[in-house]
């Protein structure tokens, strides 16, 4: 069950102009489920991404940066299958879907970014797909966001979707994004795919300096259980039917807007994360650069002690201690070193605070929702990641994945 993350309202997600969903069941891995996804795209959109740096990138990955190159015209998505570890014959069947979905839409099959998730290291299902593809396209339409999201899903419990509108000096802008991931989320994304549309008309260099200055404040502030997968990908869409992005103030309110909905995005994951039941925020602050305290905090969010104890609310808040200090900031001084859970002054200059009480760091833990604040004071710079606990049911969760 997901940390206070309830479904989406299908009402609350706005079509954006320019952008068409399409959802299929094409039985990809399980018969009856919606799995399949494509997005038809305005002629003038632009579009840009991020992506795993994963050596073992899946096909769809290596194709779809290499059609990056071309004026995109669609996406394909689909769950069940991740074809990666695949080869070569990977990559020939992620061509063939985008071969088959240009005849239909009679576009360039360079025009295409495809895109998969699920089991790694098993041949993608070509057949299956490319039959689904015809129901995918008669059901186009641009309020299908909260479908689009469902179809995306793999062991997600809750479909993952948020939307917004904001003033631009031309008028008004939309912004909807949708995700999915559950497990193998760390830095540099995750088993994660995320689609994030506007119908703001915004250049193209623009549009790919917002999406890695978001993902570095979004998706790649989030960890379930520090495995990178090979599939994770941010796509940024502007369909450009919409008003335009004028002057720097504009830009500077639509890159809020569409980091707002990444953020959100990114903690549903971990709302959401595999067997998770606490949604943990881990700062460092006043470090000297926010390279530092992103690698201490990620210490504290990676591990497996940790994140134990937090399933189990127990206090052995020292194994914090140990992660900050094998985080490997070589000169780390940690008599200055402060600790809090939420308020509770656990760390005083390196040693147990003497006026600390158990009791209270319990009762934070406890809660569904608690802040782990580690104080370096050696700077003034900072860092935050979210992440979750890890539970029995994350066990059995990916030791039953496949059956």
């Amino acid at each position: 069950m997901a940390v206070n993350l309830p479904p989406p309202d299908p009402a609350s997600l706005h079509p954006v102009p320019g952008v068409e969903l399409g959802i299929a069941a094409a039985g990809i891995k399980k018969p009856n489920r919606k799995d399949l996804l494509v997005m038809r795209l305005a002629p003038d959109a632009a579009v840009a991404g991020a992506f795993t740096r994963n050596r073992f990138c899946a096909a769809p990955v290596v194709l779809a940066k290499q059609h990056l190159k071309s004026p995109v015209r669609a996406l394909v998505v689909n769950t069940g299958n991740a074809n990666a570890g695949t080869g070569r014959d990977g990559l020939s069947r992620a061509l063939a879907v985008c071969c088959s979905l240009s005849e239909i839409l009679k576009i360039k099959k360079e025009q295409i970014l495809p895109f998969s998730t699920g089991v790694i290291m098993e041949p993608l299902p070509v057949d299956r797909v490319v039959a689904g593809l015809p129901a995918a396209i008669a059901d186009l339409r641009e309020d299908n966001w909260f479908a689009a999201a469902e179809a995306i899903m793999t062991t997600d419990t809750v479909p993952k979707a948020f939307s917004t509108k904001v003033r631009l000096s031309g008028g008004t802008a939309v912004v909807t994004g949708i995700a999915k991931g559950a497990g193998m989320i760390r830095p540099d994304l995750a088993t994660m795919l995320g689609f994030v549309a506007t119908d703001a008309r915004i250049s193209s260099n623009a549009l790919k300096r917002m999406v890695k200055a978001v993902a570095d404040r979004s998706f790649n502030c989030v960890t379930v259980d520090g495995d990178t997968s090979t599939n994770d990908s941010f796509v940024l869409i502007a369909s450009g039917v919409g008003v335009e992005v004028k002057n720097a103030k504009d830009k500077k309110i639509l890159e809020q807007a569409v980091l707002e909905i990444s953020q959100s995005l990114a903690q549903a994951i971990i709302r959401d994360g595999e067997g998770a039941t606490k949604f943990v925020t881990v700062t460092v602050e006043r470090g000297r650069s926010a390279a530092e305290c992103r690698k201490i905090a990620y210490a504290i969010a990676h591990s497996p002690l940790v994140k134990t104890a937090f399933f189990a609310s127990d206090p052995n808040l020292g194994r914090i201690l140990a992660a900050i200090g094998y985080a490997g900031i070589k000169d780390l001084n940690t008599e200055r070193i402060g600790l809090y859970l939420d308020d509770v002054f656990v760390v005083k200059s390196g040693s147990r605070n003497p006026a600390y009480m158990e009791a209270d760091s319990l009762a934070a833990m406890k809660k569904p929702e608690f802040t782990v604040r580690a104080v370096l004071n050696r700077g003034q710079a900072a860092a935050t990641v979210w992440t979750c606990d890890l539970s029995f049911d994350y066990v059995k969760i990916n030791a039953d994945y496949r059956t």
